[in-house]
């Protein structure tokens, strides 16, 4: 009994241990296909994606599935279990849209070329962004110039503005503000007048919904490109290390009205590295 209690004991101490030592690090995954092989990195800062995609690749859930929804100059999507065996022509179903996990938007991940990610139901029915539990994505996406991306901010930021300005520049602080101007009170007209700035100024820089790309996004988008308007709305979890030459294959594939590829690229997942 003794014997059984350490065994127990250190098998609990070797598990935790194991844990730890999981968490901390990022893991290593091989996409085998019938095009070739991708090595992808999972990372550490998205834990909760991490381990669902190890569980699932322990579970040998993926294997035998296929790259069932593929758009080139945008995504190569898969491992539907639908897909499994599935004849040629069928349309593939989305998954248990009731399994999701939690999103994990980290603005170090975003969807460059390679970028492994969570697909997911639209906003209407997932107003938190929620990721679907068995699928994912690579992102493929096409190369973009700095005005393209300046661009793409400014289309988000200058309604986000006008927004917030409106909450704040009401037609009542309008007519206050035309008020002093009149009567040329200079001073209380710019105390109020900072004032709204200072709080339209604060609600812009700190809403969610402004778009400013980083250096690091410019340089991705600029040169090996991606697809930066899926950025945060869907959770980047990981990516491609090796083998985007296979992606380049899956894209390239003639494909049907449900954009699944008339060649069934299968695919067989095994853990590298926990």
């Amino acid at each position: 009994m003794r014997k059984l209690t350490i065994l127990l004991i250190l098998f609990l101490f070797q598990f935790s241990a194991y844990n730890v030592f999981a968490q901390g690090t990022n893991s290593i995954i091989l996409i085998e296909t019938n095009l070739g092989n991708m090595k992808v990195m999972l990372y550490k800062e998205t834990p909760k994606h991490r381990q669902n995609f190890l569980q699932l690749v322990e579970n040998d859930h993926f294997d035998g599935t296929l790259f069932y929804r593929v758009i080139k100059g945008f995504v190569a999507q898969g491992g539907s279990q639908d897909s499994r065996n599935a004849p040629a022509g069928k349309a593939i179903g989305y998954g248990d849209a009731n399994r999701t996990i939690q999103s994990e938007f980290n603005k170090m991940f975003f969807h460059k070329k390679g970028a492994l990610a969570s697909p997911r139901q639209p906003d209407k029915v997932n107003i938190f962004k929620e990721s679907d539990v068995s699928q994912f994505y690579i992102a493929d996406g096409r190369v973009f110039t700095n005005e393209e991306l300046d661009a793409m901010e400014k289309e988000v930021n200058v309604p986000l503005r006008k927004r917030i300005v409106k909450r704040y520049l009401t037609p009542k602080k309008r007519q206050i503000l035309d008020s002093l101007k009149k009567a040329q009170k200079v001073s209380e007209f710019r105390e109020i007048a900072k004032q709204i700035k200072e709080s339209i100024d604060f609600d812009y820089n700190a809403s969610a919904e402004k778009l400013e790309f980083t250096p690091e996004q410019r340089k991705a988008y600029t040169t090996i490109g991606g697809v930066p308007h899926l950025d945060n709305n869907y959770t980047v979890f990981g990516e491609v290390i090796s083998g985007l030459g296979v992606l380049d294959k899956i894209v390239k594939l003639k494909t049907d009205s449900n954009d699944r590829p008339y060649t069934d690229v299968k695919m067989k997942v095994k853990i590298l590295k926990y």
